[in-house]
């Protein structure tokens, strides 16, 4: 008898798993033997965590001690939207929080190489109201809401993932944060208003780091839930409802006095950086999304957004290196959103204050929404009509769009003058992204006019049904060597028999 699995698509509800060698691909031999110099097996659990600001994605794998371990960390190509959970749809915003992927949600038809859907919106999520759909991990390096990795990078995680569900793994754990929940972080992130739901997905980092084992995660009163069991009296497992009361459970006590230890000491540690004056970060300026260092380096006029740069590195340096695959002609780099930068309030000084330590379980606060015009449209400016002709792109450009004619014009001047001005913000902006602004008149004549790329006319986005044969077949692995200036270079890997539809198959 036939044995078929459906798997959900970027663009269908739902997809037939084909048997095609992108799906296929082995693990790399490379990978196998940091496997077993690690002590693990090829189709031993897996679990996942993205972070936002360091535009990294971790791949952990059980050791046969039972305890999970890093096996590989990847830099994310692109990332968009802002530091903070996904709110509705079409927010543009990469989701925040816990979620489990199990087979049905791995997509081998992707029409960005490989995916696999993040399962967004969780119970969590929709207990808040919270929208969104086809929230993925793909390829492509082109981003309007999910994760991208470069193609060759995807194929990796894809077959890692395919063989822990051919070892019994039923679903793997994937951990979206907005940053390394670490003190300074904490500390430099503060007085984000996104802090409270921060805190709250902190508890289960917390319950990872100090037991190396996946966190059971439960959801009751709109809140996470890390670890529950029943109370030593009770005769049944409690339910959890995310909207309903919690009911009543404890959590291990060797358990829970490991992550209040962790946590004292990461309070103390916030508070005396605080007190030490560690700067407040700074708010979303308009910028969508990031990209990790690594290609911004390899990107004309590139930048890291809101990731972080190369402490002690410049992207020049790291122009040289091989890159983690290859990088599409059409990748657009982060990029201010020059409307959001003109709308937006005088920026003020921060106060340096310590915030109080409060409980982690807490209700998730949901981020403000971004003003717009009648006709749905952000307002424009002159600087801002001046950049999208210089090729920036707005908080609506992804990698795959391209940048909407600005047709507002210029508001009127305040009559009270302020310290710092929108037009000057904005300007701030043109001079920091267009080389050369910033000369005097006579020094810009005589100097050669900087080179603007000329961006190609982007397609519009295709669903998720087109077959695999339409894109190229494979990627060579990236464990295996990379080529330089982002291009991969090696043969089509052999394709076992024992493919992941015979195997999936047999299984169920």
């Amino acid at each position: 008898m036939t044995a078929s699995v459906l798997l959900a698509g970027c663009d269908t509800d739902q997809v037939s798993l084909a048997t095609n060698a992108k799906a296929n691909q082995p693990v790399p031999p490379k990978l196998i033997a940091a496997m077993a110099e690690k002590d693990m097996d090829l189709q031993s659990p897996i679990l996942v965590r993205l972070f936002k600001q360091e535009a990294e994605l971790e791949v952990w794998k059980q050791t046969r001690s039972g305890q999970f371990a890093l096996l590989k960390t990847y830099p994310i190509c692109r990332w968009s939207g802002d530091l903070g959970p996904k709110v509705r749809e079409g927010d543009r915003q990469a989701p925040e929080g816990f979620y489990s992927i199990n087979p049905s949600q791995m997509n081998p038809q992707s029409a960005y190489y490989l995916s696999f859907n993040t399962g967004y919106p969780n119970a969590f999520d929709k207990a808040l109201g919270r929208t969104g759909s086809q929230l993925m991990v793909h390829g492509d390096c082109s981003s309007r809401g999910c994760y991208a990795m470069t193609d060759e990078q995807i194929a990796e995680i894809y077959s890692l993932g395919r063989e822990s569900f051919f070892g019994g793994q039923k679903a793997f754990q994937l951990q979206a944060y907005p940053f390394k929940m670490t003190p300074v972080n904490m500390a430099k992130h503060r007085n984000n208003p996104n802090m409270p739901f921060w805190k709250m997905i902190k508890e289960g980092y917390d319950h990872f780091e100090v037991t190396r084992q996946e966190p059971k995660v439960d959801f009751c009163e709109k809140k996470y839930v890390f670890d529950a069991a029943k109370p030593a009296d009770a005769k049944r497992d409690p339910v959890f409802d995310a909207s309903a009361k919690c009911p009543a459970y404890v959590v291990p006590e060797e358990i829970a006095s490991a992550v209040r230890e962790k946590q004292q000491q990461d309070e103390t540690a916030v508070a005396r950086l605080v007190a030490k004056g560690t700067p407040v970060a700074r708010m979303n300026t308009g910028i969508d999304g990031g990209m990790n260092k690594v290609f911004a380096a390899k990107i004309p006029e590139g930048s890291t957004g809101l990731s972080e740069g190369a402490e002690g590195t410049t992207l020049q340096m790291l122009a040289m290196a091989k890159a983690p695959g290859t990088i599409p002609g059409h990748v657009n780099p982060p990029k201010p959103n020059l409307d959001a930068v003109a709308s937006a309030p005088a920026p003020q000084e921060e106060p340096v204050v310590a915030v109080p330590a409060t409980s982690t379980r807490v209700a998730s606060a949901q981020p403000a929404e971004k003003s717009q015009d009648k006709s749905g449209e952000k307002s424009g400016g002159f600087f801002s009509n001046l950049g999208r002709k210089m090729g920036l792109g707005t908080a609506d450009t992804t990698a795959t769009t391209t940048p909407p004619q600005a047709t507002a014009s210029v508001a009127p001047a305040a009559a009270t003058p302020t310290p710092t001005t929108a037009a000057s913000r904005l300007k701030a902006a043109v001079t920091r992204f267009v080389p050369g602004h910033d000369k005097p008149k006579d020094a810009a004549k005589d100097a050669p006019k900087p080179a603007v790329a000329a961006a190609k006319p982007a397609e519009p986005a295709k669903p998720d049904t087109r077959l695999a044969q339409t894109r190229p077949a494979l990627k060579p692995s990236l464990s295996d060597g990379a080529a330089e200036s982002g291009q991969m270079a090696g043969a089509a890997p052999v394709v076992s028999s024992n493919s992941f539809d015979s195997r999936f198959g047999a299984m169920k």
